[in-house]
């Protein structure tokens, strides 16, 4: 199969740190499978690629893009961001149609930078849908190979910091004492339970840094950082007030566009499967479009492994990418003519 084939060249690479010359090297190597599938390509001023269907729209109308990026986390997995593109290549090749583009956003890993410098450029598509794999264990779970999203995930990241008083481990008793990692720790505790209790939603704490930090201090000081995420505005504000955080702060929740949505439902259930919708809980670059007014949809497509990404374990079957590429086509077609 071509796609796997193409995804095995990627990997062979090594890790595409964002900017790096691995990840150049990925760059040009699809700059050559676009070439090959009769694509005029451009690379513009923020290092993203996009290859296009000669031709154009009549009457000036503007393009529809897919595609994903190719940079990875070290020690990245074959699938996240390079099937979008690979997959997206394919469906645009078979197609064919004027108006159609892949393209190849620069560094999502590091805040999505390649698509950001495409927004600030004001050259944007009528429409992009991002075929993507979950990351994630929903669809292993639902023993579905695809699912419609409908929103990624808004977040607000935010440091907590909790003040006790350090003292001698050994001669400080402990009904005196005023520990402050044990105040933090009942607040990390507090933190999972708020976000269990409103659906959709995750708390992490992901770094903590104890003051003095002796083997033998007892702890001073303890700061930690809090990632919160939801799938819209007031479940992220809720939950941020429910464990005493600002709400209004981060980044907002990116809605799918609800034509994009529809038209890409319809193509999985003409494919003999569920229309299963679902909210991304990592940030996409279809999410920076999205923001910038691009009506926007992606393709899940199932994660195995228990869902594991950015991982060299992160798979995802033949079997699944096939019907998730037969799906992107379908989709775009839909889109292109739309």
């Amino acid at each position: 199969m071509r796609i796997l084939e193409r995804l095995d060249e990627l990997y062979a690479i090594g890790d595409r740190i964002g900017h790096s010359p691995e990840e150049q090297r990925a760059h040009d190597l699809a700059a050559g499978w676009f070439r090959e599938a009769g694509l005029e390509v451009e690379v513009d001023e923020g290092g993203n690629l996009v290859g296009r269907v000669p031709g154009g729209r009549p009457g000036g109308e503007r393009e529809v893009w897919t595609g994903s990026h190719l940079d990875t986390v070290p020690s990245g997995g074959r699938f996240d961001g390079a099937l979008g593109v690979v997959g997206g290549l394919e469906a645009v090749e078979r197609l064919g149609l004027p108006g159609l583009g892949v393209v190849v956003f620069r560094d999502e890993e590091r805040g999505c930078a390649g698509s950001r410098a495409r927004v600030t450029s004001g050259a944007l598509p009528d429409a992009f849908l991002e075929l993507h794999i979950e990351q994630g264990p929903r669809l292993e779970r639902a023993d579905a190979p695809l699912a419609v999203v409908t929103a990624i995930v808004g977040y607000s990241r935010q440091t907590v910091t909790i003040v006790g008083k350090a003292g001698h481990a050994g001669t400080t008793p402990m009904a005196d004492r005023d520990d402050a990692l044990c105040a933090a720790a009942e607040r990390v505790l507090a933190i999972r339970e708020a976000a269990l209790a409103i659906p959709e939603t995750v708390a992490t704490v992901g770094t903590l840094t104890v003051e003095p930090g002796g083997v033998n201090v007892i702890p001073g000081s303890v700061s930690f950082t809090v990632d919160v995420r939801a799938p819209d505005r007031e479940r992220l504000d809720e939950l941020l007030s429910a464990i005493g955080l600002e709400p209004g702060l981060g980044v907002e929740p990116a809605v799918m566009d609800a034509s994009v949505v529809a038209a890409t439902c319809s193509a999985i259930e003409e494919l003999g499967l569920p229309g299963l919708e679902l909210a991304s809980g990592a940030g996409h670059d279809a999410g920076i479009l999205a923001a910038a007014g691009v009506p926007c949809g992606m393709v899940f497509v199932r994660s195995l492994n228990g869902g594991v990404s950015h991982s060299p374990d992160e798979h995802s079957s033949a079997e699944d990418v096939a019907l998730a590429v037969d799906a992107l086509e379908r989709a775009l077609r839909r889109l292109s003519q739309a």
